[in-house]
């Protein structure tokens, strides 16, 4: 009897709702191994969630997750999935796997595009353009360049590698934080561990943040590491809004300890209209939206596919989470 595959990925908002070509390049690796079920709403998939074995999109909750009594592996289609290890599902035997990765190509671009814009100063021009000003009174260090500044990455993943490649054809000088540093073999100049952490803040010219949201990283950009940044540096962050201590920001923000700010997520989404992050000309506001590109269901699915392959051959999972750990 064919075991059942759920596609849980449905979204309201249509760039972010799964195509049929993806479902049906499913259909085509589970052959008969698997009845391939494609729900396009909770309800739709509830009413079956009994008899799901494998779930392609984190749909399970706490309530959820007791009827759940056949399932056995979650493919997230996110990176990051703190927003999925609630306890129970922590504790149970389920298989979760990641979609680490398939971010690298488009972050690691929103990332480089950012900095080309503080360095080129273009929110300057763009405000003045607004404004019909054919303003020419920049001096030249207010139109700099990324060549032989120093980048620091905190979180040197797949889109930490990515962006380190990027930078290095610019002429960058790239330093990365990686939890194992040992065995490297990227093209960053050079890797250290996290104790090394506020000596990369001072050093570089761009701290560019990918950490995860787990409970060791949880307000790891305290105040004392972004006041360790240079005064003409810029604070980058597209991993999770919660690793950094946002007020401490703000107030470096405010009071010139730092040049700038790029940011796409923070520690409440969506960003509160009270924030006074919205207000500052030394920021770039992204809402959450770094991962985003055409192919995004192309290579999440893709991921999908292969991992099936592995798991009805019996072989190791790529991406498999620690649920204890976080990632």
């Amino acid at each position: 009897m064919a075991g059942l595959l759920a596609i849980g990925v449905f979204r309201e908002h249509p760039p972010w709702a799964l195509e049929d070509v993806h479902a049906d390049k499913v259909r085509r690796v589970a052959g008969s191994r698997f009845e391939v079920f494609q729900a396009h709403s909770l309800d739709e998939l509830n009413s079956r969630i009994g008899d799901v074995e494998i779930l392609y999109g984190f749909r399970i909750n706490e309530a959820i997750l007791p009827l759940a009594t056949s399932l056995k592996w979650v493919q997230s289609t996110s990176a990051g999935v703190d927003g999925a290890l609630f306890p129970a599902f922590v504790e149970s035997p389920v298989i979760l796997t990641s979609a680490s990765g398939i971010h690298a190509i488009q972050i690691s671009e929103h990332a480089l595009a950012m900095m080309l814009s503080y360095s080129r100063n273009l929110p300057h021009f763009t405000r003045r353009q607004m404004k019909k000003d054919w303003d020419r009174s920049v001096t030249a260090d207010e139109m700099d360049e990324l060549f032989e500044k120093t980048l620091g990455i905190v979180g040197l993943g797949a889109i930490g590698e990515a962006l380190a490649v990027r930078a290095k054809a610019f002429g960058m000088r790239v330093i990365g934080v990686k939890n194992s540093p040992l065995g490297y073999s990227g093209v960053a100049d050079e890797v250290v561990g996290p104790g090394a952490m506020e000596r990369v803040f001072a050093e570089s010219d761009f701290v560019v943040c990918l950490l995860p949201l787990t409970s060791e990283t949880a307000g790891i950009v305290s105040a004392g590491m972004i006041s360790a940044m240079k005064p003409t540096s810029l604070f980058l962050n597209f991993g999770r809004g919660a690793t950094v201590d946002q007020e401490a920001l703000v107030v470096a923000l405010r009071y010139g300890k730092i040049a700038g700010a790029a940011l796409d997520v923070f520690a409440e989404e969506p960003l509160p209209k009270n924030s006074r992050l919205w207000k500052m000309e030394n920021v770039s506001i992204t809402p959450h939206v770094a991962g985003m590109t055409p192919r995004y269901w192309e290579r999440a699915t893709a991921l999908f596919c292969e991992n099936l392959r592995r798991y009805m051959a019996g072989g190791e999972l790529l991406n498999v989470v620690d649920k204890e750990i976080g990632y």
